[in-house]
């Protein structure tokens, strides 16, 4: 049974600009520099930049290579903004959607006309690889997984290697969907990962933590994305939001093929009044490629262990009926901490909104945004809609 659609006092929201640096290796650039730029880009589409004092919110997601505890005031303060309501944000890689979700909802309430929403990082530059590593590992229970030296990819094979023996998929399978990534990435000139790859060159790939290898990963980047979400109408409406948190740790995760997503994509898709069917562009957070499966799978998107079915028979081509991350997600676009989730928005935003220039696919109507934080442990899904298709 479909919960009540979108409550009809409320006012719409919509993400009215949106902008994307670079993703790759920015030297000498801050987390707060990459912020600011992508800021300025967003207001400018938004036609904003010239009228700042219209910009009454202003959300910020954390960095880890700049972990000042005023980080949106600050980001204002940088930006020449005096908002009436500036907050931080923490919920690993959910942060993202979690923030056009609280943005919306700030409009919706009326408490804030419009809000920028920015996350950036310097996580290539800015931070050593160890200390990357180090840092994304505190997800981990503190008793036990932290101090047996487990790592991000190492919970993430634990649960590729439960998930892998309860569906039949293979290496080969989730291989299939890193090449896909590239392909995508191959045609964004401010992807970081560019060249083909090969299912083969995945398999051969350095081994990272079995089942997982290099190619696998998502990279590390520097980058930064930001968005308005606004009460005046623009080109995309936030139809619906919803979140989901079954657990925060990996020994804490009851059943790999109920870990939330699902429950969170169904709340957004009833505010929406939609079903998953509806949906005709997909933007899915994809840290690895064992993510991106289990993901398509527990939506609905694809049956158990069948993911890569679809991929090879070109359902989620850029040309195809449902179109998966046409910027190349986290696994070839770039993975800058929060803004590398940000981007998932901002690419199914550019995409409705018909601006992708040469790399417009055909058009489309319904996007289901979905980015979960930790190993699977907060969900928040979007359900973005193009104004003309109401």
């Amino acid at each position: 049974m479909r919960e009540p659609a979108d409550n009809p006092i409320l006012a719409h929201a919509y993400v009215q600009g949106a902008a994307v640096t670079r993703f790759g290796r920015h030297e000498g650039r801050s987390a707060l520099d990459l912020m600011a730029e992508a800021a300025e880009g967003a207001l400018a589409r938004a036609g904003l930049a010239r009228q700042r004092g219209a910009i009454d919110g202003v959300l910020c997601g954390y960095a880890t290579t700049f972990p000042h505890l005023m980080l949106a005031s600050l980001l204002s303060e940088k930006l020449g903004l005096d908002p009436h309501y500036a907050h931080g944000m923490q919920m690993g890689g959910a942060t993202g959607a979690g923030m056009v979700m609280l943005a919306r909802e700030l409009v919706r309430a009326g408490t804030c006309r419009r809000v920028l929403v920015v996350a950036g990082e310097n996580r290539l530059t800015g931070q050593a690889v160890d200390a990357s590593i180090q840092t994304l590992a505190q997800v981990g229970e503190t008793d036990v997984e932290v101090p047996n030296g487990a790592s991000v990819p190492a919970y993430y094979a634990l649960l590729a290697s439960a998930y892998m023996h309860a569906t039949g998929t293979r290496r080969e399978d989730l291989a299939e969907l890193a090449v896909l990534m590239r392909r995508h990435a191959g045609g964004h000139p401010l992807a970081q990962l560019r060249e083909p790859v090969s299912v083969q060159a995945v398999l051969d790939s350095k081994p990272i933590a079995t089942p997982l290898h290099l190619l696998d990963c998502c990279p590390i980047s520097d980058g930064a994305v930001a968005l308005v979400v606004s009460a005046d109408e623009g080109p995309v409406r936030i139809a619906g939001a919803g979140q989901a948190h079954r657990h925060q740790h990996l020994s804490a995760m009851r059943d790999v093929m109920d870990t939330g997503a699902s429950r969170a994509a169904g709340r957004a898709l009833a505010q929406a009044g939609m079903e998953v069917g509806d949906v005709d562009y997909l933007a899915i957070y994809d840290s690895f490629t064992i993510t991106l499966a289990m993901l398509l799978e527990e939506l609905g998107l694809a049956p158990r262990g069948g993911a890569a079915a679809r991929v090879r028979r070109g359902d989620f081509d850029a040309a195809g009926p449902l179109p998966l991350n046409t910027h190349g997600g986290l696994l070839s676009f770039g993975h800058s901490g929060v803004a590398g989730g940000l981007a998932h928005v901002a690419e199914a935003w550019t995409q409705l909104a018909g601006l992708a220039g040469e790399r417009q696919i055909a058009p489309r109507r319904r996007a289901l945004v979905h980015a979960d934080g930790g190993v699977l442990s907060a969900h928040v899904s979007l359900v973005l809609q193009a104004e003309d298709s109401a």
